[in-house]
């Protein structure tokens, strides 16, 4: 089905959710068939997350049927969930563009929409956001309400739970909608979703549901009512305690798939007063049954065919840093059962699918609780284990004060394997690695490595896990440039380079996987080229050799110029009081929009011409 909306009637009346109010209450179900098509066709074409997108479609148009948005504030947890939110708030003409260069930002985004309240990207920050907006509309005093949709496995962070003990000791309006499917982009873990789950399909409940319909079969009356009373039913069974217990008042759960239901639940629940709870129950990847049967596989996808039953392979021969590191994990347990690897909620992106099956009682995933993850494995660590943190440099920015107190105070060995460092393409400002090398390296007893291919990554790896102290070694997401894996593992020398190029007047010092550009422009501009690889401690040996012998370094590096590599061969050289002049390429002071990694490389001069320009520009000045 294409995306003419002569294919889509219902959903033509409704290009923003003024227009959607105006729709019948009995439209609303067709809207929703037709919104989780044109969401299936549009992502299809596009790219982009999908699975839970359709598993929010209903809430989506209950919510804004019901809720006077943007008047009303409605904040998304995480993101993926909004893509029905984005067709009817009037970008549905540029859903195939989003996750696009100069295209539709991936999360919600207030600088594209007023009806995109909050920016999110990363997890469990709604409560708390829609909390600091509860407390401001009470204070303008103008009947405005506020929603936070919190899902996707978002409950389990702490800073989720902090919000709601906040929220219900304070007692403001708001009402905190729990979108209950069992998953966050892995399986959910942990003992309140296995909680939830064992309430809901327990025998206590089933019992009573079945034992009632039998008693009741022959008085049809009384069969018809508790037929129409069983999501009341729930409710009784399956008290919201801990939300009770934390001052919130627990509504359901009730069926997410069932529009008219959420609008009439949600018309009742817009004129209760204090924080209220609805635990809505919804199936990720609802009405298209690849993704409902295999949400994992399809949380993200890329372009393909929704007649297939399958999304396209890729077709590179070249393996992605995260297989790199996943084998590498693999590699090491097979003879050290002091090896743990965690995760928090991210086995799929970080590569460890086959390290989880092979080696359970090794494999630790966490949740979404980067906090915790980084804590355990410093335990871990203080009695004798060999914890490896696989985490998204993104995501360790939220466990930076655990990254400092709990592991580098103590000196801990805990190896942590930053995937997704550097520029990431899609998923935009929210998830590019451009911070770790700056925020890190000002820590002491820490290792910051930099590896420029795969080779190198997977000999990192193994360095970082026989040093004595905390190490960290940043990947990019993404395919390597094709280099052959060495077999034989072995330390490498300590901040030590490799120097890849000799030549005169201009030294290029590489830190990471833009090595790939530097090589031709280093050709070109008859320049050396040293392949840093240690970022800390830095060579400050062939920092020495390269002042005296060039006119000119030159520091290349997928991060933050501010605080990153260039500045740490800066404040060397200032210190030593060397002369040569110095010129750093890196990322700009400024968050980095969506696009694709080799588009954002040439926008921001980070590619062969790109360096050339900077260098050739820097010595004519």
């Amino acid at each position: 089905m294409s995306l003419d909306l002569e294919h889509y009637p219902v959903l033509a009346l409704a290009d923003t959710p003024e227009e959607l109010r105006q729709l019948s209450q009995d439209k609303l179900r067709t809207l929703a068939d037709e919104l989780r098509q044109y969401l299936l066709t549009s992502v299809s074409m596009s790219s982009g997350h999908f699975a839970s997108g359709l598993g929010t479609v209903e809430l989506t148009v209950a919510l804004h049927y019901v809720y006077n948005t943007p008047f009303d504030r409605l904040i998304w947890d995480v993101g993926h969930q909004a893509y029905p939110h984005k067709i009817l708030t009037g970008r549905r003409a540029e859903m195939p563009t989003i996750r696009q260069k100069n295209g539709l930002h991936p999360f919600p985004w207030p600088p594209e929409s007023h009806y995109d309240t909050f920016a999110v990207g990363h997890s469990s920050t709604s409560i708390s956001a829609a909390l600091g907006m509860a407390v401001a509309a009470e204070k303008e005093n103008k009947g405005r309400k506020v929603v936070a949709v919190i899902g996707d496995g978002a409950l389990t962070a702490g800073m989720a739970f902090e919000a709601l003990n906040h929220a219900g000791d304070i007692h403001k309006d708001m009402l905190v909608i729990l979108n209950d499917n069992e998953m966050s982009i892995s399986e959910n873990v942990g003992a309140l979703n296995s909680h939830l789950a064992k309430l809901l399909t327990g025998n206590l409940f089933n019992s009573i549901r079945e034992g009632s319909k039998k008693i009741l079969n022959n008085v049809p009356p009384i069969k018809e009512f508790a037929s129409r009373a069983e999501e009341h039913i729930k409710g009784m069974v399956v008290p919201g305690t801990i939300f009770e217990e934390l001052g919130f008042n627990y509504i359901g759960p009730i069926d997410g798939h069932d529009v008219n239901a959420m609008v009439d639940t949600l018309r009742n629940m817009r004129k209760m007063d204090g924080p209220q709870i609805l635990h809505v129950v919804t199936k990720k990847g609802k009405g298209f049954e690849c993704a409902e049967k295999d949400p994992i596989k399809y949380h993200a996808v890329p372009k393909f065919n929704p007649a297939d039953n399958s999304l396209p392979q890729s077709t590179s021969s070249k393996m992605s840093f995260s297989a790199i590191f996943g084998d590498w994990l693999c590699d090491m347990a097979e003879n050290d059962d002091k090896l743990m690897a965690i995760t928090p909620a991210m086995r799929e992106g970080s590569g460890m699918v086959r390290f989880s099956k092979q080696f359970p009682q090794q494999y630790f995933d966490v949740a979404i609780a980067e906090q915790h993850a980084v804590t355990f494995a410093a335990g871990l660590a203080r009695d004798g284990l060999k914890p490896v943190v696989a985490i998204y440099s993104t995501f360790l920015q939220r466990a930076y004060d655990q990254l400092i107190h709990d592991v580098a105070l103590q000196n801990l060995p805990v190896l942590f394997a930053i995937d997704r460092a550097g520029i990431v393409g899609a998923d935009g400002p929210t998830h590019q690695g451009a911070f770790d090398i700056s925020f890190m390296r000002c820590i002491p007893n820490m290792v910051i490595m930099t590896p420029s291919d795969e080779n190198e990554c997977r000999q990192m790896l193994y360095t970082g896990y026989q040093h004595s102290g905390p190490a960290a070694v940043r990947y990019p997401r993404g395919n390597g440039i094709g280099t052959p894996l060495e077999k034989t593992m072995q330390t490498l020398p300590m901040g030590k380079s490799v120097t890849r190029r000799e030549g005169k007047s201009i030294a290029i010092l590489n830190f990471g996987t833009l090595i790939g550009f530097a090589l031709p422009a280093a050709e070109q501009l008859d320049a050396t080229l040293v392949d840093m690889r240690f970022v800390k401690p830095l060579d400050t040996q062939i920092i020495d050799q390269l002042a005296q012998s060039h006119d000119l370094l030159v520091t290349l590096e997928d991060n933050a110029i501010s605080g990153g590599a260039g500045s740490a061969v800066g404040e060397y050289l200032q210190d030593q009081q060397l002369t040569s002049g110095l010129l750093k390429i890196g990322l700009p002071d400024q968050f980095i929009l969506q696009g694709t990694q080799e588009q954002m490389y040439t926008e921001l001069g980070l590619d062969t011409q790109g360096i050339v320009q900077k260098i050739q520009g820097f010595k004519q000045k």
